[in-house]
């Protein structure tokens, strides 16, 4: 059997404020061209499809596109929901939806239920809130460890049925590495599950981190399809093709637009070519300047169209000056400390002319209020 282990997409999330919307379309289209071209028996998405628990229309119509567009190839197809789902909503009509073979799966109280496809059982661990199953399921404690291995002791007592078996399962696995773009689950109780909840079966598609990782030969996260926030830079994003008893080999997804990191000097990073790859990139800029040069991010996008996020980290900047008496001083006085203060430099003679307008017209309009 084959089987295409994919997570995380998060339809509806943006970056930076820039629509990733199109970006998830392609990747749905390299799922549905890599399950033809694979000969894939079975679809799994480990959690997350969506990024909020109410996903605008344009996601909702993404998700249900691509499950029609599954549908049409004849694989089938097995979904959990994740910690950024609503489990509810995810999993209306989920009996009725069975038998056009997607398998959503997120009611707790049915993970060890499987699905069985071709003597292969499926089982869907949706994302486990702690204290939700805390006292239905008499866990011991308020922990995810706990939630996950009663799951676990579930589902292995049903396995033995069978002679392949399958979890999906949405969890911080201990030593997997994170990024900045997934959600703290440790609200719940302890975030960390161990290695050892998911020995001896084969195969776990993990889902929640949101890089591609090996956590044993039968155990792996796929990661998300796209890059979600800077620090997954260098992260080769796509989905787990994975064939039982045999192993996993990665198929890369698309990338519509890669995300990338500069640091420098601003005349540098707009004159140098080494920096011309950069040119359609997302980018996070940190400027060195000693000053914090004028206009940065307008010059910068001159050159760099699709810069998102800039900071200033200065290279051989004076110490910070002393906090000087604020109380009874003009708010002009204020101002044009606080600009020479963070940029290095005085305010222009036209700046600080704006900047006494601004203060003059905030006041009338206090005074009329």
């Amino acid at each position: 059997m084959r089987i295409l282990h994919t997570s995380d997409w998060h339809l509806g999330r943006s970056f930076h404020r820039e629509s990733l919307i199109e970006g998830q379309a392609a990747f749905v289209d390299h799922l549905v061209e890599t399950v033809r071209a694979e000969r894939v028996d079975v679809v799994v998405v480990s959690g997350d499809v969506y990024d909020r628990a109410l996903p605008p229309v344009d996601a909702v119509a993404l998700c249900g596109e691509a499950l029609r567009r599954l549908v049409a190839t004849g694989v089938r197809t097995v979904m959990i929901s994740g910690n950024h789902d609503s489990a509810r909503r995810l999993g209306f009509g989920a009996d009725l939806i069975d038998a056009a073979g997607v398998h959503l799966r997120t009611d707790p109280s049915r993970a060890w239920e499987p699905v069985v496809i071709d003597e292969v059982a499926f089982y869907g661990v949706p994302y486990l809130e702690p204290e939700l199953v805390r006292g239905p399921w008499e866990l011991p404690d308020r922990s995810h460890t706990a939630a996950l291995a009663h799951a676990m002791t579930r589902v292995r007592a049903d396995a033995v049925r069978h002679r392949h078996s399958v979890v999906l399962a949405h969890a911080f696995v201990t030593g997997g590495q994170a990024s900045d773009s997934e959600r703290d689950i440790s609200v719940g109780g302890v975030a960390h599950v161990p290695l050892s909840l998911f020995e001896d079966l084969s195969y776990v598609a993990l889902g929640h981190l949101h890089g591609r990782q090996r956590m044993s030969d039968g155990v792996r996260y796929s990661g998300s399809p796209l890059a979600y926030s800077f620090s997954e830079v260098n992260q080769v994003k796509g989905s787990w093709l994975v064939t039982l008893g045999e192993g996993a080999e990665f198929v890369p997804a698309p990338v519509p637009r890669p995300v990338g990191r500069l640091r420098g000097d601003l005349e540098e990073l707009l004159t140098s070519p080494k920096y011309a790859d950069f040119e359609g990139h997302w980018l996070q800029v940190v400027l060195t300047d000693a000053v914090r040069p004028k206009s940065a991010m307008d010059r910068l996008r001159a050159r760099f169209p699709h810069t998102l996020a800039l900071s200033f980290d200065p290279v051989g900047a004076a110490p910070a000056t002393p906090a000087v008496r604020l109380s009874g001083r003009p708010e002009a006085e204020v101002a044009l400390d606080f600009v020479r203060e963070v940029r290095g430099e005085p305010a222009a003679p036209d700046e600080e002319d704006l900047l006494r307008q601004a203060i003059e017209a905030s006041r009338a309009k206090e005074a009329m209020a």
